[in-house]
């Protein structure tokens, strides 16, 4: 079975130089995500987002003064992908390579999104105002697959053992055609 969940959690952006931001991996209670260089996401519990926003900030201007850390929760949205036929389910949506465990990104269904892989699960973070257009191309493209929509939000926690990477990745593998 392949079950879809929203998720509440913190998400905070982190703007700063690459030394700073190889120093947040230390933010107790957050995972960290390497968007590019000189931008790194921290996602956390759902009311962790100030004390988050305050640990990353000792941290990352230890190293880089002008450092800007934002609570930018509002602007994501999180939607859990989970069960046997989850990587089925994301080559359906996106042509992005996904990693055993860790961080990637790239084109979700036509929009952007943040993938968080951990233990058979898939955590989509994906812009606001794109969260209804993926939820029901979720539900569309893999109905076959029999996904079925949780009813009750869930809420993050940090996975176990992450892997983060150092650098974005936005890799894509070719799709086959089968005719």
């Amino acid at each position: 079975m392949l079950e879809l969940t929203a998720v509440r959690a913190s998400v905070v952006g982190c703007f700063a130089s690459p030394e700073a931001l190889d120093a947040l991996g230390a933010v107790e209670g957050a995972l960290a995500c390497r968007v590019a260089p000189d931008e790194a996401m921290l996602v956390g519990e759902p009311t962790s987002a100030e004390e988050i926003v305050r640990a990353a900030a000792d941290l990352a201007t230890h190293h880089d003064p002008d450092a800007v850390i934002l609570d930018v929760t509002d602007g994501w949205a999180l939607l859990a992908l989970a069960g046997d036929a989850t990587r089925e389910a994301f080559e359906r949506l996106s042509a992005v390579l996904l990693p055993e465990e860790g961080y990637v990104q790239g084109s979700v269904a036509h929009v952007p999104v943040r993938v968080i892989v951990s233990q058979g699960r898939l955590c989509l973070l994906v812009p606001a105002m794109w969260r209804e257009h993926l939820r029901q191309r979720v539900l569309r493209d893999c109905a076959s697959l029999g996904v079925k929509e949780n009813a009750e939000l869930a809420t993050w926690t940090v996975p176990a053992a992450p892997t983060v990477p150092a650098a974005p990745s936005s890799a894509t593998r070719k799709r086959r055609r089968s005719e």
